[in-house]
């Protein structure tokens, strides 16, 4: 019979949704949220210098480095050529998968406007998945004989890198046009 006018809004509220736009007695939602404010220019720059972009290819680099050094120490620390190929194969089997999904989200047509870009970041992520599963069951036939131990420490190590480029900050930071 009432129109409603206790969840009416104001100009300067926000619109209540859920429970809270059923019932005018329900929590707040937004309750204590700061007003949208868009970002001026300059502290756009700002919020760019202290939150810096990292370059793609960056990590690739930074895979095939650490899973270069994993290879080699697994040689060197067994003895074993196999323990060093197996971890080998196990690092490239993150970072040529990783290269080619940082290929496919750096290419024009994937960055021409907000759908593409999302669309053409679930096709390259469904690419590197397919390819690093590709690759593990190659395995046994690629590198023979294969050390399973020694191919999941190259590979969790190397998808681990993800993790440690942020931690090393402007090493990895991409070149900002300033």
């Amino acid at each position: 019979m009432s129109s409603g006018s206790a969840n009416s809004t104001v100009a300067t509220e926000r619109p209540k949704t859920g429970a809270a736009a059923d019932s005018a007695a329900g929590p707040d939602i937004w309750a204590g949220e700061p007003e949208f404010k868009p970002l001026t220019a300059e502290e756009a720059r700002g919020l760019r210098k202290r939150q810096p972009l990292f370059s793609p290819w960056r990590v690739v680099a930074a895979q095939i480095m650490v899973g270069a050094l994993l290879a080699l120490a697994g040689w060197l620390l067994t003895g074993k050529p196999k323990v060093g190929w197996s971890t080998g194969y196990g690092a490239l089997a993150v970072a040529l998968p990783a290269a080619i999904f940082a290929r496919g989200l750096t290419s024009r047509v994937a960055s021409a406007n907000a759908g593409s870009a999302v669309a053409g970041f679930f096709l390259w992520e469904l690419v590197k998945i397919g390819l690093t599963v590709a690759m593990l069951f190659a395995a046994p036939q690629v590198v023979s004989p294969l050390s399973w131990p020694a191919m999941l420490v190259g590979l969790i190590v190397t998808m681990k890198v993800y993790w440690l480029v942020p931690l090393f900050g402007k090493r990895f930071q991409m070149k900002s046009d300033e």
